[in-house]
């Protein structure tokens, strides 16, 4: 009888540990880039006054004849270039999960990045 208990905490243990791994952005927060406004110029002082956690999802949401996302590092947003490879999206309804640390996306069509089309946001 005691092994059965045994057992059966060992089977519970396992179960609700799995389930925590499965559940780890139950309490993540969900953004809108731009608010209203989605995606465009100027919104690179968005994130201003916001809090930001890993595991959060930012929302893109802008015209994919007109604009992409691209997940870039701290050079590539500073140059607004991005580098061979850069993750790019380009659906205009996209949603990125944030990892730890800084973020950086900007927009590679002619110019737009140059005009403020670009984020960064600190995860922590």
């Amino acid at each position: 009888m005691a092994q059965g208990r045994g057992s059966a905490i060992v089977a519970t243990a396992v179960l609700l540990g799995m389930l925590l791994i499965h559940c780890e952005n139950v309490w993540a927060a969900t953004f809108t880039v731009g608010d209203a406004g989605g995606w465009t110029f100027g919104v690179d002082n968005w994130p201003n006054a916001k809090t930001f956690v890993a595991g959060d999802v930012l929302v893109f949401n802008y015209s994919s004849a007109d604009h992409n996302v691209v997940v870039v590092d701290k050079q590539g947003y500073e140059t607004c270039k991005a580098a061979e490879g850069s993750q790019q999206f380009q659906s205009g309804s996209d949603q990125i999960t944030l990892v730890k640390g800084q973020n950086y996306f900007i927009c590679t069509f002619p110019g737009h990045c140059e005009s403020k089309m670009k984020i960064t946001v600190n995860a922590s």
